[in-house]
C-alpha cells in the first residue's frame, strides 16, 4: 500500500511539474522583450493607467498578450526567445490624455508600425526622439489629437517611413520640404490642419516607383496652403489626391492625362483656372470634384467613357452642353449648378 501511494504522489508531483512547465511555456511564448515591456509600461504611465487601452496590461501578465500591442510571431526555431514589439495602437480613448510619450515609444526598437487615432487627450509636439525607429517605423498614424506645433522636418530622418498621416491635428507652419527626400513616403495626409506656405516642389520625388507602392497619395484639404501646383507633380504617380479647401490659385491640369493612374482627385474651394475643354481625363478615374473654382471651357466629352461615381463641377465659369451617356445620369443638376454658360440634362435646356 505504502510503495502503491507513493508511487501515486509521485506520478501527481510529476504531472504538477509537467503543468508548471507547460504554463511557463506558453507564457514565455507570449513575453515580449523586456526592454519592450518597459517602454510599454512607460507608455501607460505617461498617458493614464485608467484609460480603457491598458486595462490588460499589467507587469505580471505577458505583453503579448495586451491588447492594442503586436509582437512578431514565435521563432519556430528559437521558441523561447523574447518576443519584439512591432505594433502600437491606440484608438478612440477619451480618458488617455498626457503628453505624446515619443521618448518611450523611441525604446521599442523593433517598431513598425504607430496609431495613435481619436485620442484627443494626448497633446504637446512631435518629438525628434522617434527618429531613432529610423531603420524600422514604416506606418505612422497620428491623427484626431491634440498634437500642435510645427511640421516637424525631422520625420524624413525616417527613412523606412512610407506611410504618414498627421491629419486632424493642431500642426501649423509650412510642409517641410525635406519631406521629398523620403525613399519610401507613397502616402502623406496632413488635411485639417494649419498647414501655411507653398506645396514643396520635390514631394515623392525619390520616392520609389517600381515596387508595390509606386502609386502615390496626397492629402492636404482644408489647410491655410497657397501657391500654384508645382510642374514636378506631373511626373508623380499619384492615385489619390486632394487639395480642397486651401488658397490655391493657378492651372492645375498639369495632373490629369490620359495614361496616368488618378483615381480620385478633389481640388475644390480654391482658385484653380484652366481650360477644362483640354483636359485628357484618366482612364480609370472615379471621383472628380473641381467645384468652387474657376475652371472655364466645356466639360471633355470623354467622361461619358467612364465609370465615374462622383462627379462635381459646380461654382466654375463652364460653358457648352453637358454631356450625356455612360454614368452621367447618376448625376443631378447639383454638379453642375452655378456655371452661366452651362445648359442640357440635368440643368435648363440650352438656348438656340
Amino acid at each position: 500500500m505504502l510503495a502503491s501511494s507513493s508511487i501515486r504522489h509521485g506520478a501527481t508531483v510529476a504531472a504538477v511539474v509537467l503543468l508548471a512547465a507547460a504554463v511557463a511555456a506558453a507564457r514565455a511564448k507570449n513575453e515580449c522583450h523586456s526592454g519592450d515591456k518597459a517602454a510599454l509600461l512607460a507608455i501607460m504611465s505617461t498617458l493614464g493607467s485608467n484609460a480603457s487601452s491598458f486595462q490588460s496590461w499589467t507587469p505580471n501578465t505577458p505583453c503579448c498578450d495586451w491588447t492594442n500591442v503586436f509582437c512578431t510571431n514565435v521563432s519556430s526555431t528559437s521558441p523561447y526567445t523574447a518576443r519584439r514589439v512591432i505594433g502600437l495602437s491606440l484608438q478612440d480613448d477619451d480618458v488617455l490624455a498626457g503628453p505624446f510619450p515619443g521618448a518611450a515609444i523611441a525604446r521599442l526598437t523593433a517598431l513598425e508600425q504607430l496609431l495613435m487615432i481619436n485620442v484627443p487627450g494626448v497633446k504637446g509636439t512631435i518629438p525628434h526622439d522617434l527618429t531613432r525607429l529610423n531603420a524600422t517605423l514604416s506606418f505612422v498614424d497620428i491623427s484626431s489629437t491634440g498634437i500642435s506645433g510645427q511640421m516637424p522636418s525631422f520625420l524624413s530622418e525616417i527613412t523606412a517611413l512610407g506611410h504618414l498621416r498627421l491629419s486632424t491635428n493642431k500642426l501649423t507652419g509650412p510642409i517641410p520640404a525635406s519631406l521629398g527626400d523620403m525613399p519610401n513616403l507613397y502616402f502623406l495626409d496632413l488635411s485639417n490642419n494649419r498647414l501655411t506656405g507653398t506645396l514643396p516642389r520635390l514631394l515623392f520625388s525619390k520616392s520609389k516607383t517600381s515596387d508595390e507602392y509606386s502609386e502615390k497619395y496626397l492629402y492636404l484639404s482644408h489647410n491655410k496652403l497657397t501657391g500654384r501646383v508645382p510642374p514636378e507633380f506631373a511626373t508623380v504617380n499619384f492615385w489619390g489626391l486632394d487639395l480642397s479647401h486651401n488658397g490655391f490659385t493657378g492651372d492645375a491640369s498639369l495632373l490629369f492625362g490620359v495614361n496616368k493612374t488618378l483615381d480620385y482627385l478633389n481640388l475644390s474651394h480654391n482658385v484653380f483656372g484652366f481650360n477644362f475643354s483640354a483636359v485628357q481625363l484618366p482612364v480609370n478615374l472615379d471621383g472628380l470634384d473641381l467645384s468652387h473654382n474657376r475652371i472655364y471651357g466645356d466639360i471633355p466629352d470623354q467622361v461619358v467613357n467612364l465609370t465615374v461615381t462622383y462627379l462635381n463641377v459646380s461654382c466654375n465659369r463652364l460653358t457648352g452642353v453637358v454631356p450625356t451617356g455612360g454614368t452621367m445620369f447618376w448625376f443631378d443638376a447639383s454638379c453642375f449648378q452655378h456655371n452661366k454658360g452651362l445648359c442640357g440634362t440635368p440643368l435648363p435646356p440650352c438656348k438656340h
